[in-house]
C-alpha cells in the first residue's frame, strides 16, 4: 500500500515539478525581456514593436512546451494519447474548430507586425469614436491606452478589419490649425504680425518649409481669412511640431500668448454667448 502512494506520489510530482518550473522560468524570462527592452535605449528609439511581440511568442513557446512536457509524463494521458493515434483525424478538425478564433487572432497579430499599419506608442483613431495610443500587440490582442489611461483591449482580427486612422503613420510631424474670430473693423495685417511673432518664436514651432516655399518668400506661419460670419472675421493659422503632443501643448501656448497680445495691441476679438451672439467692444477710456 506504502509503495502504490510512494509510487503515485513520484507520478505526480514530476509532471507538477515541471509545470512549476516552466511557470519561474516565464516569469525570469519575461522580466528580463522587459528590462531589455526597456534599458535598450536603440532599440525603444526605433521601433519596440517587433521585440514585444517576440517576447510574448516565445513566453508562448515556453508554456507550451512545457505544459506539453508535463503531460507527456503522466503515464494515464500517454496512453489516452496512444489510444487517440487512431481518431487522430477526428481529433484535428475538432481541435481546428475549437482554435479557430484563436488562430486567426495569431495570424493576423502577426500580419500586424509584418505590414505594420501601426506600431507601439501610435496615435490611432479607431471607428470615429475610439482614440488612443498602442500600448502592445500580443497574440491574441491589441492594447490601446486611451487619454483616460484606460486600456481597450481589441482582439487582432477585430482591429484588422477596421478603418483606422493613424497619426504616427510614417511621419511623426503633425500640423494643427487655429482659427480666431475677431471684430469687422480689426486690422488684419496687425492680427497677422502677432500671430506670425507668436508662432515663430515658440521653441516647439517647426519650420515646414520646403526649399523652394523660401525662395518663393512662403512665410513660416500662414495666415488666412477664410470667411465671415454675423460675429466679424474668420482667420486661420496652421503651426507645426514633432508629434500630436508637442502640437497641443504648441497650440495651447500659442493661443494664450496671442490672446495676450491682442489685448495688449486693443484687438477686438469677437465672442460667442450659448444664449446669443455678440461682439465684445473694448472701449477706449
Amino acid at each position: 500500500m506504502r509503495d502504490n502512494i510512494w509510487d503515485y506520489f513520484l507520478q505526480i510530482s514530476i509532471p507538477v515539478t515541471i509545470i512549476v518550473v516552466t511557470i519561474i522560468i516565464a516569469f525570469i524570462f519575461q522580466k528580463l525581456y522587459r528590462n531589455f527592452i526597456k534599458n535598450s535605449s536603440g532599440i525603444m528609439k526605433n521601433d519596440p514593436t517587433n521585440y514585444k511581440f517576440v517576447g510574448h511568442a516565445m513566453s508562448a513557446v515556453i508554456y507550451l512546451v512545457g505544459f506539453g512536457w508535463a503531460i507527456y509524463e503522466v503515464p494515464q494521458m500517454r496512453q489516452v494519447a496512444n489510444s487517440l493515434l487512431a481518431g487522430a483525424g477526428i481529433l484535428a478538425v475538432a481541435v481546428g474548430f475549437a482554435s479557430q478564433h484563436a488562430l486567426s487572432n495569431i495570424i493576423s497579430g502577426l500580419f500586424i507586425i509584418i505590414f505594420k499599419p501601426f506600431r507601439v506608442n501610435d496615435r490611432l483613431l479607431i471607428r470615429e469614436t475610439m482614440q488612443g495610443f498602442v500600448e502592445d500587440i500580443t497574440l491574441r490582442h491589441t492594447v490601446i491606452r486611451d487619454f483616460a489611461n484606460r486600456r481597450i483591449i481589441i482582439p487582432n482580427t477585430v482591429i484588422s478589419d477596421e478603418i483606422i486612422i493613424n497619426f504616427d503613420f510614417s511621419d511623426d510631424k503633425i500640423v494643427r490649425p487655429i482659427e480666431f474670430n475677431v471684430a469687422m473693423n480689426s486690422d488684419i495685417d496687425l492680427i497677422r504680425e502677432i500671430i506670425q511673432e507668436e508662432i515663430s518664436k515658440h521653441p516647439l514651432s517647426l519650420d515646414n518649409r520646403t526649399s523652394e516655399d523660401i525662395q518663393q518668400g512662403k512665410p513660416k506661419v500662414p495666415v488666412k481669412v477664410i470667411g465671415f460670419n454675423n460675429i466679424g472675421i474668420v482667420i486661420k493659422t496652421w503651426t507645426w511640431a514633432v508629434n500630436a503632443g508637442k502640437a497641443y501643448e504648441l497650440s495651447c501656448d500659442v493661443m494664450e500668448s496671442i490672446k495676450k497680445k491682442f489685448d495688449e495691441k486693443d484687438v477686438k476679438m469677437a465672442l460667442i454667448n450659448k444664449n446669443f451672439t455678440y461682439l465684445k467692444q473694448i472701449e477706449n477710456e
